[in-house]
């Protein structure tokens, strides 16, 4: 049987739900290993009920859906099957309580108040409570952007996952370490329109280096180390002559010098030639 799309499960659901347009091919392609999979999927805000039916019908029966809101009358939804939870996102020990009751889990999708605290608390209170290869998506991450949302401030959302991109990178030798809960659980970071992405590790990851196989070396000339050579020679040697007023023949004899210069440091590529 064929299976349907998910704008179009968004359209034939009974109850009314409100997504971006750009969504629905975002997700077709973050969620498509998960469909007809026994996983748990928890969304942060519930509303008109209409997303659950959504979620539930794409992703299929075996998945365990899971609805978070801030008022109670969602506990309504309990009634066609669905897991429902009252709690405040932007309160860190709601998030503690619920994991402690649902365990770990492989889907969150924030769609709750938008709000760059809310988004920031749940994000980071989910971090270490992800299956493998788990993903945390946040939706409206527009809100970033906006006034009435705190856009004026230099703590917003996307400012966050700016800096997570930091300390991912951070795991590379050389680059000077950051270390974070970030660092060590979140394996990739994507940016959507007004959606970002965590792929999530459940063990600390290990920190990066460079690797060489025993393969043939065909004397293939490294050019940008060469020519940041030469940039760095001839730009230090610009500038003596312009601090010291050099007239044409120290000029000609400083470029001589710098010529023999290049060739010493070129010297060590020698093994390529």
């Amino acid at each position: 049987m064929t299976r349907k799309k998910l704008i179009e499960e968004f359209e034939g659901s009974p109850f009314h739900s409100i997504k971006v347009s750009t969504y629905f091919d975002a997700y077709e392609q973050l969620l498509d290993r998960f469909r007809d999979q026994r996983i748990t999927f928890v969304e942060v805000g519930v509303l008109n009920g209409g997303s659950l039916f959504m979620w539930r019908n794409f992703l299929g029966n075996d998945a365990r859906i899971i609805g978070i809101d801030l008022s109670p009358e969602a506990k309504r939804w309990e009634k066609q099957g669905f897991e429902i939870y009252i709690g405040d996102q932007s309160d860190p020990q709601f998030w503690r309580e619920l994991y402690a009751k649902i365990g770990r889990i492989d889907l969150l999708v924030d769609d709750g108040g938008h709000t760059y605290e809310q988004q920031l608390v749940t994000v980071n209170e989910s971090f270490r409570n992800m299956n493998d290869l788990g993903l945390i998506i946040i939706e409206d991450t527009h809100t970033s952007y906006m006034k009435n949302f705190g856009s004026m401030t230099k703590f917003t959302f996307i400012d966050f996952a700016k800096t997570t991109v930091d300390k991912i990178n951070s795991r590379y030798q050389g680059i000077p370490s950051q270390e974070s809960t970030e660092k060590k659980f979140v394996k990739s970071v994507q940016f959507f329109e007004s959606i970002v992405v965590f792929q999530m590790s459940n063990s600390p990851l290990e920190d990066s280096f460079r690797v060489q196989n025993l393969g043939e070396k065909v004397g293939a000339v490294d050019v940008r180390a060469v020519l940041e050579t030469r940039s760095t020679a001839k730009n230090g040697v610009i500038g003596v002559i312009k601090l010291l007023k050099l007239n044409s023949f120290m000029h000609f004899f400083i470029n001589l010098i710098n010529n023999l210069r290049v060739f010493f440091q070129m010297y060590k590529y020698r093994k390529y030639f």
